[in-house]
Order: C-alpha cells, then structure tokens, then sequence
C-alpha cells in the first residue's frame, strides 16, 4: 500500500488510510472533534531549532540541502518509529504523512523526506 503526503488542512480522502500528523507542533485552534488526523507523532517532525532555523527565525533561512541533511541526522534517532510504519505498510495497510497547512511544496518538506526513510524500511 502508498505512503501518501499531504497536509493536516486537506479534505480526508477515502484511501487516505492511516492520517498521522508529523508536524512539530500541533496547529493552533484545532479542537480535538476538528482534528483531520488520527495519531500526531511530533518527533516525526523536525526539532524546534530546526524549524525556526528553516523558516529564518534565527537569521536567513537555512537552504534545503542544510535542512535535509540536520533533518536526517534528527531523524535517525527514531528508527523504531520508522520500522512500525513500515511494517505497517508491508501488512497493507496506507499511511498518508500530514504537515502544516502552509507547507505546499511537497518537495521541501520533512514529509517527503519521511516517506522515503519508511519506503526504503519497507524494502528491507
């Protein structure tokens, strides 16, 4: 089964399976009968220094290549985590990573980075 991303905003789709939100921090004003996941892992997500670092709360944005590679390196602290969603997967089951609403580009966000870590577990 995929391993879909999106963001915690987007309408629930039927095959969206598993809706787990790994986003550091719990958006703000959503009460829990709002909620659009169904588990919120914040240590999916990348570390609060990171996160203000990447969106320049420190000085200048860091660049993608910076944030993927601290990205990474936070990450591998939660190789168990990613090892049941992998094997989560390998039984069938789908698994649709959320982020921040403000988050549109698939492609530099954690999120992306993520599914490729479960992905690759999933091979193994």
């Amino acid at each position: 089964m995929p391993i879909r991303t999106r963001r915690w905003n987007d309408r629930k789709l039927l095959g969206d399976g598993l809706r787990l939100l790994v986003c550091r921090y719990r958006p703000r004003g959503v009460r829990k009968a709002e909620e659009t996941w169904d588990e919120w892992d914040p240590d999916l997500g990348p570390s609060r220094a990171l996160h203000a670092d990447a969106y320049g709360k420190n000085g200048p944005p860091i660049s993608w290549e910076e944030y993927r590679e601290r990205f990474l390196g936070e990450i591998a602290g939660q190789r168990g985590r990613i090892e049941e969603l992998a094997a989560r997967v390998r039984a069938g089951e789908t698994i649709t990573l959320l982020c921040s609403n403000s988050c549109v580009n698939d492609e530099t966000c954690h999120r992306s980075l993520l599914r490729e870590l479960i992905e690759n577990a999933v091979g193994r």
